[in-house]
């Protein structure tokens, strides 16, 4: 049986887009992929379509590291509206109650700690998030709500900057992976005895990526028949693994890495970076300037995960 040649071009590394509002995230990749003519390529972190921002697009081998980049801190601003809670916890949703309670700034800044940390969230109805097989967001769309249960979330900050008048307060976040912006404003809201929903909502960061890297997507499109968009737009595979912890090894350890050997950590003493947890923690493995892949440090061994 004669395999067929997969159509487009063989790319490999990342493209950070900045996303405008009103798309999502797959309408972003499908995008680009057709304008780079790339055979392919996969977000790391969904965007909702109200929100903007940085939405890194993994191409070819790239997309090995994706979990690694989801896993990364993400930093957000959201502007939350005051007095209306929306089904959706947003401005795309339709509106489901008011209020007439505006907390005052101290009061806000005094709700903000029981959000911080280790704390149990419940996610958006309109979330991707399966019940019984089904996304949670096609059920709310069909006329049947699903109740969903808390789940564990990871903030380590969670600062009001602006408070532009009474109905309106802008927030910044820096959060763990899964973290939804939309039910922090809605709880946030509740916990100060009135409703919200946010209006607007940027991410600045994803992992090593930054707003510096951040290309606007209008900037990426091509005409029809013209080539594709220039590869000098992405950025080296490796970049995603900028934050993991580097360990230099030497000819002998990367050949045998390579060949899927685990390494024991007392070879490696002196060598093994501080920020590197030897209890399961990730180290992101060096031949000179060349980055191997990534390896686990398990039960005093360095043993290969993923191998670029």
């Amino acid at each position: 049986m004669r395999h067929r040649k997969p159509r487009g071009l063989a790319l490999d590394g990342w493209l950070i887009v900045d996303k405008p509002q009103g798309l999502t995230s797959t309408d972003v990749v499908n995008r680009v992929r057709r304008a780079f003519d790339a055979q392919k390529a996969g977000h790391g972190g969904t965007l909702d379509p109200l929100a903007t921002g940085l939405l890194p697009v993994a191409f070819g081998a790239a997309t090995k590291t994706v979990p690694y980049v989801m896993d990364g801190t993400k930093v957000y601003r959201f502007t939350l509206r005051l007095g209306e809670s929306r089904d959706s916890d947003d401005a795309d949703g339709n509106p489901t109650g008011t209020s007439d309670v505006r907390p005052t700034d101290d009061q806000l800044r005094a709700a903000l700690p029981a959000f911080r940390g280790d704390i149990m969230q419940v996610p958006p109805v309109y979330s991707a998030i399966k019940v019984a097989g089904e996304r949670a967001y096609d059920l709310a769309r069909a006329g049947a709500p699903p109740v969903l249960e808390a789940r564990p979330a990871r903030v380590d900050r969670f600062d009001l900057i602006e408070r532009p008048d009474a109905d309106t307060a802008i927030f910044e976040v820096h959060s763990g992976k899964g973290v939804y912006m939309r039910s922090l404003a809605r709880d946030l809201a509740l916990a100060c005895g009135t409703l919200g929903h946010i209006v607007a909502l940027r991410r600045l960061r994803v992992g090593p990526f930054t707003q510096a890297q951040a290309i606007p997507l209008d900037k990426l499109m091509r005409a029809e028949d013209t080539p594709p968009t220039s590869p000098d737009f992405l950025l080296p595979v490796a970049t995603a693994l900028a934050d993991i912890p580097a360990l230099a090894l030497t000819d002998a350890e990367a050949f045998g890495l390579g060949n899927g050997q685990a390494i024991s950590l007392v070879a490696l003493m002196g060598r093994i970076p501080r920020a590197a947890d030897p209890n399961g923690g990730l180290a992101r493995a060096m031949a000179g300037d060349r980055v191997l892949g990534l390896c686990r440090l398990e039960d005093g061994w360095l043993k290969p995960e993923r191998l670029l």
